[in-house]
């Protein structure tokens, strides 16, 4: 997940850092990894931290500004770590963070909701950020609440998986009307 986070920041840090006139030259391949590893680690702090239903709301919600507690979080940590790492000015790191990172977790969570695009899974992002452990499942769990919530569970059995998601892609309007209740569009 690392590898295409950092495709992301690659695609997204032309304005904010590569045209910025605040960051040296010589540092914008820096800044652009710091901003991979830090978004990366501070989603995994999240979770860590029991930010499970903060992480699922990512999923569901139809898009992620500033306000969002999750971005908020990240915004801070990066920031910090520019400023830290690299003696970037408060000003210049907050400009930083404040635009790659909605733009960033806006279109890695499209990505994973749209069933056309195989680069990321909801499931493959959360496992990245838990590690594989325990936490994977809670917020997997957390993710099928939302689908319950929305009417998904098709074969009546409790939960949201993929035999709902099959019933549901056989049925008209296929999966993509299954992402589209699940995800408020």
């Amino acid at each position: 997940m690392l590898e295409q986070l950092t495709q992301l920041v690659q695609q997204f840090g032309g304005d904010a850092v590569v045209k910025n006139s605040a960051i040296p030259n010589d540092q914008n391949e820096n800044v652009m990894n710091e901003t991979s590893s830090s978004i990366f680690s501070g989603l995994q702090k999240i979770a860590s931290e029991g930010g499970g239903e903060q992480l699922a709301a990512l999923f569901k919600g139809n898009s992620i500004d500033n306000s969002n507690p999750v971005v908020q979080q990240l915004s801070q940590q990066l920031s910090g770590n520019l400023g830290e790492k690299f003696g970037l000015s408060s000003e210049t790191s907050s400009g930083v963070a404040g635009s790659m990172i909605p733009q960033i977790l806006n279109s890695l969570v499209n990505k994973a909701k749209d069933p056309n695009d195989g680069s990321f899974q909801i499931s493959d992002i959360i496992n990245a950020v838990t590690g594989n452990s325990g936490q994977a499942s809670g917020i997997m769990d957390t993710i099928s609440k939302y689908g319950m919530q929305f009417g998904l569970d098709q074969n009546a059995d409790g939960k949201v998986d993929v035999a709902d998601a099959v019933a549901i892609a056989s049925k008209k309007g296929g999966f993509g009307s299954l992402l589209g209740k699940l995800f408020g569009k």
